[in-house]
């Protein structure tokens, strides 16, 4: 298997079903792809219905195309990660790694044009947040919840809206930024540096306005962040946390305890909003965005140096600032579910206080006239009595 056979085979992989997002290699099974969440086979014009070890890693050797620390990195640590471009069709983020002895790939598509927060329907706050002049902002979620492609459309809109410099720092680059009226300089781990904490100490030396960290894995990153953020920069990462709360726990485990008082100090000081993402099923098919939505005024100061109490919590917090924009996961779904995006089951397999969700679809099902939901769980026909009275 030679470069060009696996350029032919990622290409019938990309064109077998719409809205490819991942390609998957492993051992004993086939080429397969994953579309609106679902994992499908591809057929080849070749018998490839189980794919053995050497072909796997022929396949990796061929992505890795030679890169020694790449290969080193994979031998040592048992994965590595790397871009790949397929000419004129597309880019992917890749992670080869070992199981059982063996090599797999997986490979996430890349979009080649970035979106805007129009084209993503994203919440007014990725505009907004354009507009920042320095402090430090934190779009958090699972791993495939768009938290790239929305930091990405954020700094399109810096680009259309403001003459700064601009330093990104990923893993790999995923989408290529145009100069327009911001100027960028996009460094890819591995290539351009070594970790994120090496290339974030860097970039201060770089003159940036705006500095995108892909994501801040350790407390050394986190904590030249924050300086980077409290000497005028604006920094935006990522964190591969649920919600609010547990992005600023998450921050604060990373530090010793006697460190944690003037950690707290910090981050209360630099952090200008959190925004969380999910992905749902969506009704009909595909995937629609939640969003929890967490800016900054003195009760999120008081919750980051305090911490959180009965009665004193992020979730509530962000429920008394709705009229601000800000918004619970809770209500993101319900917001959802009015619109028929979702259904009943994902909104309440999805909800952060099922409770609390249960009462909302309650309200929306009883204003449409549908059946609701007791405490017991059993079915109540709002409609029983007044149907009833009409008959007599």
């Amino acid at each position: 298997m030679r470069k060009r056979e696996v350029d032919h085979f990622l290409r019938k992989m990309l064109d077998f079903h719409e809205n490819v997002s991942d390609l998957i290699v492993t051992v004993d099974r086939p080429f397969q792809v994953e579309s609106d969440g679902e994992l499908m086979a591809v057929p080849m014009d070749v018998q490839l219905d189980n794919l053995t070890p050497f072909q796997t890693e022929i396949f990796a050797l061929n992505l890795l195309g030679g890169d020694r620390r790449n290969v080193e990195t994979l031998l040592s640590e048992g994965s590595c990660d790397l871009s790949y471009h397929l000419a004129g069709k597309a880019r992917f983020r890749v992670n080869v790694f070992s199981q059982r002895g063996y090599f797999s790939v997986v490979m996430r598509k890349l979009e080649t044009r970035i979106p805007s927060v129009e084209d993503l329907k994203l919440p007014e706050v990725f505009k907004q947040m354009a507009h920042e002049r320095n402090g430090i902002i934190f779009v958090t979620g699972a791993t495939g919840s768009g938290k790239s492609t929305s930091l990405a459309s954020t700094l399109n809109e810096v680009n259309d809206l403001r003459p700064v410099h601009i330093v990104t720092l990923e893993d790999p680059v995923e989408f290529v930024h145009h100069h327009r009226k911001a100027t960028f300089n996009q460094r890819e781990m591995g290539t351009d540096f070594d970790t994120f904490a090496s290339g974030l100490r860097a970039s201060l030396r770089q003159a940036p306005k705006i500095i995108l960290v892909g994501e801040m894995r350790d407390r050394e990153t986190v904590e030249i962040g924050l300086s980077a953020a409290e000497t005028g920069h604006l920094v935006l990462t990522t964190l591969h946390t649920v919600d609010a709360g547990q992005t600023i726990n998450r921050i604060l485990g990373m530090f010793d305890t006697e460190e944690e008082k003037q950690i707290r100090i910090r981050l209360s000081d630099a952090i200008r909003y959190v925004v969380c993402q999910r992905l749902l099923p969506r009704e009909g098919g595909g995937r629609v965005a939640a969003f929890e939505i967490m800016g900054k005024d003195i009760r999120v100061k008081e919750l980051i140096l305090d911490g959180e109490s009965e009665g004193k919590t992020f979730y509530e917090v962000i429920e008394s600032n709705r009229a601000f924009g800000w918004r619970t996961f809770d209500d993101s779904i319900l917001e959802l579910f009015q619109e028929g995006q979702i259904s009943h089951d994902t909104a309440m397999a999805y909800a952060s206080k099922k409770a609390i969700m249960r009462r909302g679809i309650d309200r929306i099902k009883s204003a449409r006239g549908e059946k609701v939901t007791d405490i017991d769980g059993l079915e109540v026909d709002r409609g029983y009595g007044t149907r009833d009275k009409a008959k007599k």
